[in-house]
């Protein structure tokens, strides 16, 4: 497949720095990294790492602590007694 597309990107120098001293070990360049990257998303329809995003309940637990809400239990005893089975 020819390559007639250019992606660009904005990362802190530092980020960039220290990937491209990791790629250049590994032999690689960052050409390299991004066309691999976009490939394998491509082919597979997914990340080719794993990325965590709350469900809704989880979200909404944590919106609740964020706004104050929630429990808070000094002894593991006090929280079975608050939520039993």
């Amino acid at each position: 497949m020819k390559a007639n597309t250019i992606v660009r990107a904005r990362i802190p120098a530092e980020t960039k720095e220290k990937a491209l001293a990791v790629l250049e070990k590994m032999g690689l360049t960052a050409s390299d990294l991004i066309r691999l990257t976009f490939l394998r998303v491509a082919e597979e329809e997914r990340l080719p790492f794993a990325v965590a995003v709350p469900n809704h309940t989880t979200r909404e637990a944590m919106d609740e602590i964020e706004n104050g809400g929630g429990h808070s239990f000094q002894k593991l005893d006090d929280l079975f007694h608050r939520f039993p089975q």
